[in-house]
């Protein structure tokens, strides 16, 4: 964070100081296991633990003053303020305000039912080659994630990518109006999170709140082959730039081909030239965020052959986002178990299947897909029978949440046994050890929640 004076945070946080003025020269933490020297710390309540508990381990690891919701009988400066995490989110506003008065800085927010992780971390490639840029860890994407996230940057970041997760209504406009994004991205509207919003209808009406917060000068760039998303353009003033497969978009993707060496594809700009690219990444979805973050260094006026080459270089999305490892017995397992929606799923599933097409069996182990509520049955039933119509050769369901993808996959066609199910990740291991073949790839799909990550991690142990 750029050096501050406490009473200037207590005044941007409409906070109280108790204590001596002094200057925040370190980071600004909710964990007092990432403070340093010079730290802020914010001492905030959370579902399970008190951050005000931890005020005496923070101090004792470096940090100079806390925001408190309550005064503590502590040796540094504190602010007192009503909303911790509210505070949080207006020093993060003001930070960045101060950082935008001095510099040049773009601000690039993201948002989106699936996509948004890797679309950030590809857009963190492209840009550092730029400039410095800050972008969020992991999936800190929330009201206390994205404000830890903006508040990294100092007087040099040149680019912030601020990744905007939903919450329930309101909650991107709020992350949307601390960001104040200059390029806004709508990856898609889909049935992540169905059964917390109540349907795709709200979905879209929080996503689309990024959309309402561009202004004129700002710059709108959305997946054209998502009609909901399509739909957000008449919501803004922004200038506006489509990606996708269509032939409206305006930066197309042509002749998407996959194998296991990775993803490759045409991209054709806007004003005509196409450049080759070739993503170690697999999953022609991920052509999608390529797209998306190809864009945005369009609208920075940044060199395409430059950033397709940043993306190339890439050999993963992420950890658990179609993670790809060979074993030593010529087994392949594809590692996607981070999150899972229908949407996610889905395009995982025909990943898979187009993988098969070229000479391998194909084993898709498959866990509950989270926060659907009543859309569950349906959504988890879909996938089975899915899985049978891209004639997956062998299902592997894990866990009672996912159990009616085995049900809809045993019901579609006249498979059999080609679904099995098991109650623990223990039982679904043992079965697996015991039918890979060199040649197999295996696909690990699930909710966080549902823990298959860790399933994908000990596949990929063998012994020969």
């Amino acid at each position: 964070m750029i050096q501050l004076g406490l009473h200037d945070i207590a005044e941007a946080v409409g906070g109280r100081l108790i204590g001596r003025e002094l200057a925040v020269t370190g980071s600004v933490e909710t964990d007092s296991r990432l403070v340093s020297a010079g730290s802020l710390f914010v001492c905030k309540p959370g579902e399970v633990t008190d951050g005000h508990n931890f005020a005496e381990a923070a101090i004792t690891a470096g940090a100079v003053a806390l925001i408190v919701e309550r005064e503590l009988d502590v040796a540094v400066p504190q602010i007192l303020v009503g909303d911790a995490v509210l505070a949080l989110g207006r020093l993060a506003a003001d930070v960045l305000r101060r950082v935008r008065a001095q510099t040049g800085i773009k601000v690039i927010g993201i948002t989106g039912s699936n996509g948004k992780t890797s679309t950030k971390n590809m857009l963190r490639e492209i840009l550092q080659l730029a400039g410095p840029t800050v972008a969020p860890i992991e999936s800190y994407n929330n009201e206390v994630g994205a404000p830890i996230s903006i508040l990294k940057i100092d007087l040099q970041t040149k680019y912030l990518v601020a990744e905007l997760g939903a919450g329930g209504v309101g909650s991107i406009e709020y992350l949307a109006k601390i960001a104040k994004p200059d390029i806004g991205v709508l990856l898609k509207v889909g049935l992540a999170h169905a059964g917390e919003f109540g349907g795709i209808e709200t979905t879209l009406k929080i996503k689309s709140e990024l959309v309402r917060e561009l202004g004129p000068a700002a710059t709108l760039v959305y997946n054209s082959d998502d009609a909901l998303v399509a739909s957000t353009t008449e919501l803004t003033t922004a200038h506006t730039l489509s990606f996708g497969t269509g032939e409206s978009a305006a930066i197309r993707i042509d002749d998407p081909a996959l194998s296991l060496e990775g993803t490759s594809a045409t991209i054709v700009f806007p004003d005509g030239a196409a450049e080759p690219i070739k993503l170690q990444i697999l999953g022609e979805h991920q052509l999608m965020n390529a797209a998306a973050a190809l864009a945005v260094a369009d609208v920075l006026g940044l060199d395409r052959k430059s950033s397709i080459a940043a993306l190339e270089k890439m050999p993963l999305a992420e950890r658990w986002r179609m993670q790809l490892g060979e074993r030593p017995d010529g087994v392949f397992v594809i590692n996607d178990a981070y999150n899972a929606s229908p949407d996610s799923m889905k395009a995982a599933l025909q990943t898979l299947a187009q993988l098969g097409r070229q000479g391998h069996r194909t084993i898709a182990v498959l866990g509950e897909m989270a926060e659907l509520g009543e859309f569950s049955a349906l959504e988890h039933d879909a996938m089975g029978r899915l899985a049978v119509r891209l004639n997956i050769d062998q299902v592997i369901v894990v866990g009672a949440g996912a159990k009616l993808i085995h049900m809809g996959a045993s019901q579609e066609g006249s498979w059999d046994g080609e679904s099995k199910y098991f109650d623990t990740i223990t039982e679904a291991l043992a079965a697996l050890r015991g039918m890979l073949v060199a040649g197999d790839i295996v696909l690990v799909k699930s909710s966080k929640s549902a823990n298959l990550r860790h399933l994908g991690d000990d596949l990929m142990e063998v012994s020969i």
